[in-house]
């Protein structure tokens, strides 16, 4: 985890870059990543900087995230959604302002909105850690997901109801759904049936 960064650098340019709403998710999201990778065996320092990064590039200006996103590759509908944008660019700042070079780091951060397929156990943890930190998610939202973690295919059972929810909250709000969310529901569906 080479970077030339303190952590108090790095929460000091998150406060310059980021709204008070957002820097605050990303000191939860940080300290339930830390949480979640000592549960589960991970190195934990290396989850609690990811957690506090993950969300760098989300209050970039519009035009900066698009100069940003026609430098990199994108899946199939990735652009449809502008709340998702951040995820990739912000893999991208981690890189080019943190000097991030590890890659398990940077695609925990890539996935973090829409995931991808075959998620390693750490991009798990991130993209959960993301949706049941305390500090900001509402306590209706994030407790019945927390509360799938310590059963059996717990991860992955957590992972699942996320998927439920996001799907369902795009149907209801008549918004395209990117195919690899679809795929992705599916896969952990037959997981969590198939245990």
């Amino acid at each position: 985890m080479k970077t030339d960064y303190t952590i108090e650098d790095i929460k000091k340019w998150l406060r310059e870059n980021l709204n008070d709403e957002r820097y605050e998710h990303s000191l939860g999201t940080a300290d339930c990543a830390k949480e979640l990778a000592e549960k589960f065996g991970l190195d934990a320092e290396k989850a609690y900087f990811t957690g506090l990064i993950h969300d760098c590039a989300k209050c970039l200006p519009k035009d900066e995230m698009y100069k940003i996103l026609s430098k990199i590759s994108l899946e199939e509908g990735e652009l449809d959604n502008p709340k998702t944008h951040h995820a990739p660019a912000g893999a991208y700042v981690a890189k080019a302002e943190f000097g991030v070079e590890d890659e398990e780091i940077l695609s925990a951060i890539r996935w973090h909105t829409i995931g991808k397929l075959n998620m390693t156990l750490f991009e798990k943890i991130i993209f959960l850690a993301d949706k049941i930190e305390s500090r900001t998610r509402p306590k209706e939202y994030r407790e019945p997901i927390a509360a799938l973690i310590d059963e059996e295919n717990g991860l992955d059972k957590a992972l699942l109801l996320c998927y439920e929810n996001t799907i369902k909250s795009l149907v209801d709000r008549k918004l395209t759904i990117c195919t690899a969310t679809v795929d992705i529901y599916n896969e952990l569906l037959r997981k969590t049936l198939s245990h």
